[in-house]
């Protein structure tokens, strides 16, 4: 088997969608020959589209062995979804949420609906299927095949050096307190501001939140001239790019001292910081015209043997089982995200053990390698079907 992948989501840009990209194209390997069209960061993602087709026709001219063009997101898939675009070769695509929901209606009417020349979609959780099912695509096209993690978290051991670092900038912030773990690009799906000044000040004073992820600590002219802009059309182009809509809420958080913004971090740190807490939380909100494809990071804060709080939402439940790595909670649901954490309190021995036994569950069930099989048995039986 002869597979061409095509996406713009991928390393060194640093996020899930990048993240499933290069598990599935190395992984891919061990199964069939591979061949790769990606946007690396080495030209602009306009460059990237413009020359897409002729880029996929070279290959296949260089390679006549290739029989499956898959692309690994919906806007790769929506530059090439005409009915006649590369006849005779089998289409597939993997749609992870955005790509499916995303707010305009050109996308909507005109792009999506192109999907149903692909032989096959996939979808990365039950959430993101239901999508499509819901904008009219076939459920007979559809297949769900979740994403995996990396299991050698699990196997995390840090050196002297790495273990230095962490008690000396680290674990001075996490003495004595019931550390949250909050981790992610600040979109305003992910509700971090809404937790920070929602829930955070009725929580015991003992609690402290730390903030992982990408942040810019003053507002950058960039985003003082997009908020010129009609908010309609400022939303698109802020999901489309992944701009984080909610840093300045999030700025205004920021000086209460039971939250700490930490900034992007070496993975040793993540790690080490996450195991050393008490809580992973993801506290999602429904924002219209966006969605959580999957909760990968969750997976990989269980496999620091901690517990998840994660909002019951989208495609986080497809990686959120209730009372087997963490704890579903409503939504926007003050009361009930109080009464959850509670547990922290009640019963900290409990929560220990029930860290150690998610991660258990998640080397059982999820990993990178099931995914990457799970792909090759597809592609099988979609050359299996003329």
């Amino acid at each position: 088997m002869e597979i061409l992948f095509i996406t713009h989501k991928y390393p060194p840009s640093i996020g899930g969608m990048e993240k499933q990209s290069f598990e599935l194209t190395q992984g891919m390997k061990r199964h069939a020959v591979v061949h790769l069209l990606c946007c690396d960061g080495s030209e602009s993602k306009v460059k990237f589209f413009w020359l897409l087709k002729s880029r996929i026709r070279e290959k296949l001219r260089q390679h006549p062995g290739i029989s499956i063009l898959h692309f690994n997101d919906g806007l790769a898939a929506a530059f090439c979804s005409g009915e006649h675009d590369f006849p005779g070769l089998i289409r597939s695509v993997t749609l992870h949420g955005l790509d499916v929901v995303f707010p305009n209606a050109f996308f909507q009417q005109k792009i999506l609906p192109r999907f149903r020349h692909f032989r096959s979609i996939i979808a990365v959780s039950q959430a993101t299927a239901q999508a499509c099912i819901q904008r009219g695509l076939s459920a007979e096209k559809i297949t769900v095949i979740p994403n995996g993690v990396d299991h050698d978290i699990a196997r995390f051991e840090p050196t002297a050096a790495e273990q230095q670092v962490f008690r000396e900038k680290y674990q001075p912030l996490m003495e004595h307190k019931k550390v949250l773990i909050l981790m992610g690009r600040p979109v305003k799906r992910k509700g971090f501001s809404w937790f920070l000044k929602t829930v955070l000040p009725r929580l015991p004073e003992d609690y402290q939140v730390l903030v992982i992820g990408p942040f810019r600590e003053k507002r950058p002219f960039s985003v003082m001239l997009l908020n010129c802009l009609p908010s309609a059309f400022r939303k698109q182009i802020e999901l489309m790019f992944g701009m984080p809509s909610d840093e300045d809420a999030l700025r205004e958080l920021l000086d209460s001292q039971r939250v700490r913004h930490l900034g992007r971090l070496p993975f040793s740190d993540i790690l080490q910081i996450m195991s050393a807490a008490q809580a992973f939380i993801m506290p999602n909100i429904r924002v219209e015209g966006d969605m959580e494809g999957f909760g990968l990071v969750c997976l990989e804060a269980n496999l620091c043997g901690i517990p998840v709080f994660a909002a019951n939402l989208e495609g986080i439940t497809d990686a959120v089982q209730e009372q087997k790595n963490g704890w579903l909670i409503p939504t926007q649901d003050a009361s009930a995200w109080l009464e959850a954490l509670s547990v922290l309190q009640r019963d900290p021995d409990f929560v220990r053990q029930f860290g150690l036994a998610s991660r258990q569950y998640v080397l059982d069930n999820f990993g990178w390698e099931k995914m990457t099989a799970a792909y090759f048995q597809h592609f099988k039986k979609l050359k299996a079907v003329p």
